[in-house]
């Protein structure tokens, strides 16, 4: 059951996936209608899963999953990475790779392999200040409050050091 991104509850379980590139103006609304049509089919074991989206920075996909009434099984799941590898074929981006990071220098989001980030810190390029995408929060509510942070308050940190 599709529900709009911002009434779900702040516990609500959320994925986030990072494209390696801007999705065009072009290509959003569609995006936006296969989001809309896979969330308000999704299940776990016949039950409607509550859940919605939101698009970040053209760039990033959220996911948020009310599990009070439903909570996403193994299969279910399993269903979202399917859906998340067919927009991946359909719009010719990358979504499943956590091996590359976000971040915002200039006032730019800028994208980068991991390795490159790492040699970025270590040669002074972004330093501990620097705002990252935090993808590995949880819950809405750490999205809401940690996803965006500086890197030394992320798990960047450990390039830091």
């Amino acid at each position: 059951m599709l529900t709009p991104f911002q009434e779900l509850s702040d516990t609500s379980r959320l994925w986030i996936y990072q494209s390696d590139r801007k999705f065009t103006e072009e290509e959003l609304p569609k995006l936006e209608q296969y989001l809309s049509a896979f969330l308000e089919k999704w299940t776990a074991h016949g039950a409607a899963l509550n859940a919605g989206f939101e698009i970040k920075y053209d760039r990033f996909i959220i996911i948020a999953l009310d599990q009070t009434q439903s909570a996403a099984s193994g299969c279910s799941i399993d269903t979202q990475v399917r859906f998340i590898q067919d927009l991946e074929k359909e719009f010719e981006v990358s979504l499943l790779d956590k091996m590359n990071v976000t971040y915002i220098q200039n006032d730019r989001l800028h994208f980068k392999p991991l390795t490159d980030f790492k040699k970025m810190a270590k040669d002074g390029a972004v330093g501990k200040k620097t705002i990252v995408f935090n993808n590995l929060v949880n819950t809405k509510e750490e999205y809401l409050e940690h996803w965006e942070v500086p890197a030394i308050e992320s798990w960047h940190s450990r390039f830091f050091k």
